[in-house]
């Protein structure tokens, strides 16, 4: 079983390709992760109140990016492959594709959210005192999303080619001006107004702005790079290659879609607990985003890796990359939640909570600890595997309906039926991952999730 094991894993080229892509993607993982928890953390130094306004305002732009990822993962299932076969007309045709679908999305949200911001609140709280708060900064921060939906799909698009750094420099250095804005508009430092939390939402637009012009620059001014798509490259889309793109595509952006309403749906369950439920799940979510990356980094250059090699006619090699990642990524998430338990006394005594907020994230910890091998799979599964396969409808099946017919249930029945504490109500919500990983390992052996997308649209 070790000599197997062993022989499975002695592939330096895979190695060597998986370390090209992701550590780019990990250290900017890494980065967002770790100043979004500054962010937390500076905020956090406002009270429980501040963290939780901060939180919900936010669920609208995490639905926003889940539907941005969904449309931005589906071309990526496209361009990866096309860059495997180097055809750089369909690469930038799906580049179109993609900004134009981004960027709708975003019109919608950012409407939502300039006219109609109380309501959504009052879907995850019923604090006033939240509410308040939590208006005041989505109608600034809501106009960070047509940055994002633009530098979303060039930066995927160039990932899919090989090129992770470029994109992974520029966002590191806008998170960290971010960062930086955040803390100097909280409590008024360097000379800058004190905005209290409107300052994160202020800083986070500055960021985003300057971060998509600078992409666009560099994209636009570089010599053939394959992604500097003109109006007519972006724009040639006739219906037969829209069809066969948008066929793929759209299970994905629905995955996304539903997924991120599931896991909204789950901040609303512990919003309505109480305030101090959903401080404690935004300090744990904060916490995990961190001990995450480097697995983040991994599913995405495995996606990339995967889908090239599909593309190149290398079905086997495939398979074989997608189960080694799979491997790492289950014994380094049982190593990670190691990691978690020993230091999770001195990370939690950085936030300025009640001491049963502490409380309840230590205990919340523990299970984050346990299901965390399981969750970090998953993500694999569905990121790395089914979508660089093209197996996306089985994927929106996994990822986007069995939380709503396993986790969200589970989760509403131990928060209102049952009345449990968040940490016993989050430890149901975990049904659902348990059950993904079940149904997932058996598609993955299964090779249906295989196809060539690349060849089904050539000469359309």
């Amino acid at each position: 079983m070790i000599r197997k094991l062993i022989e499975f894993y002695r592939d330096p080229e895979y190695f060597t390709n998986i370390r090209k892509i992701a550590l780019p993607i990990i250290a900017q993982q890494f980065m967002f992760s770790a100043l979004n928890m500054a962010g937390v953390v500076f905020v956090g130094q406002k009270g429980e109140t501040a963290v939780a306004a901060v939180g919900l305002a936010n669920q609208l732009a995490f639905l926003l990016n889940l539907v941005h990822f969904g449309i931005v993962s589906g071309a990526a299932m496209f361009t990866a492959q096309f860059w495997g076969r180097r055809d750089i007309p369909n690469l930038r045709r799906v580049l179109g594709l993609c900004l134009f679908l981004a960027v709708s999305v975003s019109l919608i949200f950012l409407a939502l959210s300039q006219f109609m911001p109380a309501g959504i609140l009052r879907i995850y709280s019923n604090d006033p005192a939240v509410i308040e708060l939590g208006t005041n900064y989505i109608r600034i921060f809501s106009w960070t999303f047509i940055f994002l939906a633009v530098t979303f799909s060039y930066a995927f698009v160039m990932r899919s080619t090989g090129d992770v750094k470029t994109p992974t420099f520029i966002s590191v250095g806008a998170l960290a001006l971010s960062t930086f804005l955040s803390y100097s508009l909280i409590f008024g430092k360097f000379g800058l107004p004190e905005m209290g939390i409107e300052g994160v939402a202020t800083a986070t637009l500055i960021a985003r702005a300057l971060e998509c012009l600078t992409l666009l620059a560099i994209v636009y001014t570089r010599a053939e790079s394959p992604v500097a798509a003109n109006l007519r490259d972006l724009t040639s889309i006739n219906r037969g290659f829209l069809g066969k793109v948008f066929h793929s595509m759209y299970p994905v952006i629905l995955n996304e879609l539903f997924w991120s309403l599931g896991i909204t749906t789950y901040n609303a369950i512990y919003g309505h607990i109480s305030t101090d439920a959903i401080a404690t799940i935004n300090i744990i979510g904060a916490v995990e985003q961190v001990a995450s990356v480097i697995f983040i980094g991994i599913s995405n250059a495995t996606s990339v890796l995967v889908g090239n090699r599909i593309g190149a006619g290398e079905e086997h090699e495939a398979y074989l990359y997608a189960g080694r990642s799979l491997g790492l990524g289950f014994a380094g998430g049982i190593l990670i939640g190691l990691i978690l338990q020993l230091v999770k006394a001195p990370v939690l005594s950085l936030f300025n909570v009640s001491p049963e907020v502490i409380e309840n994230a230590s205990r919340v910890m523990i299970i984050v600890s346990l299901f965390i091998a399981v969750r970090i799979n998953n993500m694999t599964i569905v990121v790395g595997i089914l979508r660089a396969g093209g197996d996306t409808r089985f994927s929106l099946f996994l990822d986007g309906i069995i939380i709503w017919l396993v986790g969200v249930p589970m989760a509403a029945l131990g928060a209102f039926v049952f009345h449990l504490p968040v940490y016993f109500v989050y430890l149901c919500a975990m049904s659902e991952e348990l059950a993904k990983w079940l149904i997932g390992i058996n598609r993955y052996f299964s090779r249906k999730w295989i196809n060539n997308l690349a060849a089904q649209v050539e000469g359309i």
